[in-house]
C-alpha cells in the first residue's frame, strides 16, 4: 500500500465527517525511520493511513489518537531511543522523535485539507504551514497542546499569495521540511504560537512506459508499489493488455496522436518497445513534447541506442532528462523482474535528487 500524501487525503475526502487525527513529526534528533514533516492519518475507529515510522510507533499513536478524539485537544508526545535498556518502542534507531496530533474539525477548518488536495490535483506542488503548539516535553510523555482550533494551517501554491499575506518567508526557503520560528498561520494566529512548520508537497511522481511486453509488466507493477502512477502507451493489438496492467493508464494510441495534456507534469519514461521504428518515434515525441521530463530510460545496449537516436534524428544532448541508455543501474540479473528493479532503482534516484552512491556511504 502507498503512503502518499495523496493517500490520506483520499482516505479523509471519502468520510470528512468521521473522527480524524493528524500526527505529523515535528522534530527530530539523531536517528529516525521517518523525518520532519512526515504524516499519518488516523480514523476514530482504528484504521489509519500513512507512516511515521517502520511500524514501531504507529500502533500507541492509534491509541493516543483516541484522547485527541474524546479530548478535542491537540498533542504533542516525543518518543525516546536513545536509552538502549529501554525496551517501551524498541525503536533501535537511537533517536528522539517528537510528533503532534491534531483532529481535524470544523473549529480548525479540517486542517485546510480540501484546499491541499485541491492543489495538488491543480498544481502538481504547494507548501503545507501548520501551527506548532507546545515543543517543551518531557521524553516520551504526552502533553496537551491546546484545542483543536489551536493549530491552524494554511496552503501556499505560489510566492505571491506568500506576500500578500505578509507570511514573511520564501517558497524557496524550503526545499524539505523546516521550521519558521516566531510566526503563525496567517489569519489564524493564536496568541502564544512561536513556531509553525513549513512541508513542500507534490502529486505522486508519474511514468510512462512506452510498450506493453512482457518485460513491461514487472515496471508496472514495482512502479505502483513506489505510489506512481503509470502509464502503458502501446498501440499494437496485442500489447498492453488491461489484465496485464492492472492499476495502471492504458493508452492505445500512436506517440504522435497524445494529447498534449498526456506530456504534461509528467516525471519520467521508459522507452521499451523492442522495435527500432517505434522506439524512434518515442523518442522524438519525447524530445517535442515532455519539457517537464526528469528522467529518460531506453532499453538496450548502446549500439542499438545510436541507431535508435539516428532514427530520430537526435543526439544523446538533445535531450534535458536524465537520458540512460542502456537504462537502468548495474545491479546484476537479467530476467523481467531484474530489470525493472534495476531501472526504477535509477529512476526513483533521479526523481528524489538522490546520489547515486551505497546508503553506508551518505548515512552512518
Amino acid at each position: 500500500m502507498s503512503h502518499h500524501i495523496e493517500d490520506l487525503l483520499n482516505a479523509w475526502s471519502a468520510a470528512p465527517q468521521d473522527d480524524w487525527v493528524l500526527a505529523v513529526v515535528t522534530h527530530v534528533e539523531g536517528s529516525a525511520y521517518r523525518k520532519v514533516g512526515a504524516m499519518m492519518l488516523i480514523h476514530g475507529m482504528g484504521k489509519s493511513v500513512g507512516l511515521v515510522s517502520g511500524g514501531c510507533l504507529e500502533a500507541d499513536l492509534r491509541r493516543r489518537a483516541q484522547k485527541v478524539i474524546q479530548t478535542g485537544q491537540a498533542a504533542s508526545v516525543c518518543y525516546d531511543a536513545t536509552d538502549e535498556a529501554d525496551a517501551s518502542y524498541q525503536l533501535g534507531c537511537g533517536g528522539l522523535v517528537h510528533l503532534m496530533l491534531v483532529p481535524l474539525c470544523a473549529a480548525n477548518h479540517y486542517l485546510h485539507f480540501q484546499a491541499l488536495k485541491a492543489a495538488l490535483a491543480s498544481q502538481g506542488r504547494c507548501h503545507y504551514q501548520l501551527d506548532l503548539v507546545d515543543a517543551s516535553l518531557s521524553l516520551d510523555s504526552t502533553s496537551v497542546a491546546g484545542s483543536s482550533d489551536s493549530v491552524g494551517a494554511m496552503v501556499w501554491c505560489s510566492q505571491q499569495a506568500l506576500d500578500d499575506a505578509k507570511a514573511g518567508w520564501q517558497l524557496s526557503d524550503f526545499p524539505r521540511p523546516g521550521i519558521i520560528q516566531g510566526q503563525s498561520v496567517p489569519g489564524e494566529s493564536v496568541q502564544g504560537k512561536s513556531a509553525s512548520l513549513v512541508v513542500p508537497l507534490r502529486e505522486r511522481h508519474r511514468i510512462a512506459i512506452f510498450g506493453g511486453g512482457l518485460d513491461a509488466q514487472p515496471v508496472c507493477q514495482i512502479a505502483q508499489q513506489l505510489g506512481w502512477r503509470v502509464d502503458v502507451v502501446d498501440r499494437r493489438t496485442s500489447y498492453a493488455r488491461e489484465y496485464d496492467f492492472v492499476g495502471a493508464n492504458i493508452i492505445k494510441l500512436p506517440v504522435n496522436e497524445l494529447p498534449q495534456n498526456f506530456w504534461t507534469r509528467l516525471d519520467g519514461a521508459i522507452v521499451m518497445q523492442h522495435n527500432l521504428e517505434l522506439d524512434a518515434q518515442a523518442l522524438a515525441a519525447i524530445h517535442q513534447h515532455a519539457r517537464e521530463l526528469s528522467y529518460l530510460a531506453l532499453l538496450g545496449p548502446g549500439h542499438r541506442r545510436d541507431r535508435v537516436l539516428a532514427l530520430a534524428g537526435l543526439e544523446v544532448a538533445s535531450f534535458g532528462a536524465y537520458f540512460s541508455a542502456p537504462a537502468g543501474l548495474a545491479l546484476g540479473g537479467e530476467l523481467p523482474s531484474s530489470i525493472a528493479l534495476s531501472i526504477l532503482s535509477e529512476c526513483h534516484g533521479v526523481l528524489h535528487g538522490a546520489k547515486r552512491v551505497a546508503l553506508k556511504e551518505v548515512m552512518a
